[in-house]
């Protein structure tokens, strides 16, 4: 029977717990042993958490033999990337920049889902200090794509993204600023929530830009992602029961976002539109120039931000980054305070005008990447590939971001290509609900 636990949906692996079919101990030592002995192990954990893992199980098995259990999720293991503070443990970001760096107390949300019954397996590389979007880091390590072993993940959030994938832990929790859920989501098969900047703690999140980041789940089903977030969160999961696409009106977004969309992702994409609309779904299409106005904006505020951030620790050993990313931070020193507060003035009227303009609408659709994974080698010998590449990679998802949005990324026919549903900020709940059906109608 264990050798399909890392093939369950984190949801699936609760319910047994809760029959008592599965102990979770024995749960979190079988993800332990895969993880010792998975040839791609070391690519995707930068550090297990094996103690406080085996530590977070006994008193989840306790809870479940007395009938205490949390919440469907008690026992479960789960990986978190490597920017949430973890107590004792080396929290590094990516970065030979912050080697060593271990805080005295766990993130806030790793605090809440702990308390909520979550077991923490470890943390998972991802790139650096997570500006970028394609999952490639020579510093660390660049974990692998489902899909091809010559590409990248996706990033930010590559490690989380690729210990789902591979079967290393049955959900996890990753970062989104720009994509950095959503595309690895998209290029391993995955679904991936993007949540409303915000609604969840970024206390103990190694930050990027603080105005855009965002915590958010990568998982098997929209179930798990849901569950998930009220873990993190402390409240109740929304009620995905009867969610249905009859009636529910979706606007394709044609502005930018269906610009140079590859060929497989295209096809993923209408085919997923065919499915929502055989399932009772109006489809309606949309031009809304606000959103690559926005998109655009985001050269200003997200560098700008970053090495706002950053410039210090960065200029005090530049040498120990890989030069992309760099070259990417330092981009930031050059943008004006003037230039910055303008566009971060231009951007608060973008996303009213979007909200005027959304407002009819369920959700708006769009590929969550226009693009499948790039190639790993190529993307380290050829620097105009890899600029190209990283911008398409993060074009689609960065609208949600920069509209202030709340985003679900859903698998599609094709492998490695996703569709995304964006909803208003603060509809989290309804978006998830929409998803579960969206999902169903993509079986």
């Amino acid at each position: 029977m264990s050798g399909t636990w890392a093939h369950m949906t984190a949801a699936e692996l609760g319910r047994e717990i809760g029959t008592g079919r599965i102990n979770p101990v024995e749960l979190t030592e079988f993800f332990l042993d895969r993880i010792d002995s998975h040839p791609l192990a070391g690519r995707i954990y930068a550090r297990a958490t094996a103690a406080r893992a085996r530590g977070e199980a006994m008193a989840a098995a306790a809870r479940a033999k007395a009938g205490l259990r949390k919440g469907l999720l008690d026992g479960v293991p789960v990986s978190w990337k490597d920017l949430f503070d973890t107590a004792g443990v080396a929290t590094e970001a990516g970065s030979a920049l912050l080697k060593g760096r271990t805080p005295e107390r766990d993130a806030a949300v790793l605090e809440t889902a702990t308390l909520q019954g979550l077991v923490c397996l470890g943390k998972t590389h991802m790139s650096e200090l997570a500006f970028s979007g394609l999952g490639l880091n020579p510093v660390t390590a660049t974990p692998p794509c489902l899909n091809d072993e010559r590409a990248v993940p996706g990033g930010s959030s590559s490690g989380a993204a690729a210990s789902v994938a591979f079967g290393l832990a049955p959900a996890a929790i990753g970062s989104d600023s720009g994509g950095s859920v959503r595309i690895p989501a998209a290029w391993n098969d995955l679904v991936g929530l993007k949540t409303t900047a915000g609604s969840l703690s970024l206390q103990g999140v190694v930050p990027l830009f603080e105005t855009l980041d965002t915590v958010g789940p990568l998982a098997h089903s929209v179930e798990d992602c849901n569950l998930l977030l009220a873990a993190l969160s402390g409240n109740a999961a929304a009620d995905l029961g009867g969610a249905s696409l009859t009636g529910v009106r979706l606007a394709v977004l044609e502005t930018l976002a269906l610009d140079d969309v590859r060929e497989r992702p295209a096809q993923g994409f209408e085919d997923a539109i065919r499915r929502f609309a055989k399932a009772g779904a109006q489809i309606h299409r949309i031009a809304a120039p606000e959103a690559a106005e926005a998109v655009a904006l985001a050269g200003v505020l997200c560098p700008a931000e970053a090495y706002g951030t950053w410039n210090e620790t960065i200029e005090a050993a530049p040498e120990k980054m890989f030069p992309r990313i760099l070259d990417r931070f330092r981009t930031g020193g050059q943008i004006s305070a003037v230039d910055y507060v303008a566009a971060a003035r231009r951007l608060q009227k973008l996303r009213a005008i979007w909200a005027e303009r959304a407002a009819g609408y369920d959700a708006v659709i769009l590929p969550t990447s226009p693009i499948l994974p790039p190639d790993a080698s190529r993307l380290m010998t050829d620097d105009a590939y890899y600029v190209a590449e990283n911008l398409l990679a993060l074009r689609n998802t960065r609208i949600g971001n920069m509209l202030g949005l709340c985003v679900l990324t859903l698998p599609t026919s094709q492998p490695s290509c996703g569709i995304s549903l964006m909803a208003a900020a603060g509809e989290d709940a309804r978006l998830l609900r929409l998803g579960a059906a969206a999902e169903r109608a993509l079986l």
